[in-house]
């Protein structure tokens, strides 16, 4: 993938964060560039997560364990991205919001496609 590509993924997941931050009570984002930080984090966390637990443990995995990975990432990241609070319910809720969304709008993070070396090439 491009860089362009990445770019647009995390302006995409920035701006699903602006969103979930509007809807969710007890998760805030002070705006388009923490937004945009926060998905930073987030990816870069998931994949040191994958890379430690393997593809199951990671905050973009399905089920359970992967919704509770998100929701302890998302809630951790406060800490690191500037402009951004939670709580841990507004965290869990924000997961669920997100997992939500993914469902309609899957969002790849860009590390997850180019470190598995399966790229499409058709």
């Amino acid at each position: 993938m491009h860089l362009l590509g990445h770019v647009v993924r995390f302006i995409v997941s920035a701006l699903v964060l602006m969103f979930v931050s509007w809807l969710v009570p007890g998760f805030q984002v002070g705006g388009f560039w923490s937004a945009f930080f926060l998905a930073l984090v987030i990816a870069v966390a998931a994949w040191i997560i994958e890379g430690i637990f393997g593809k199951r443990i990671t905050p973009f995995g399905r089920g359970i364990v992967g919704f509770l990975v998100s929701a302890l990432v998302i809630w951790t990241a406060q800490f690191v991205v500037h402009n951004v609070s939670s709580s841990m319910i507004g965290a869990v809720l924000a997961a669920l919001v997100i997992g939500i969304i993914d469902l309609f709008i899957p969002v790849k993070t860009p590390f997850e496609q180019g470190l598995t070396g399966k790229e499409d090439h058709h």
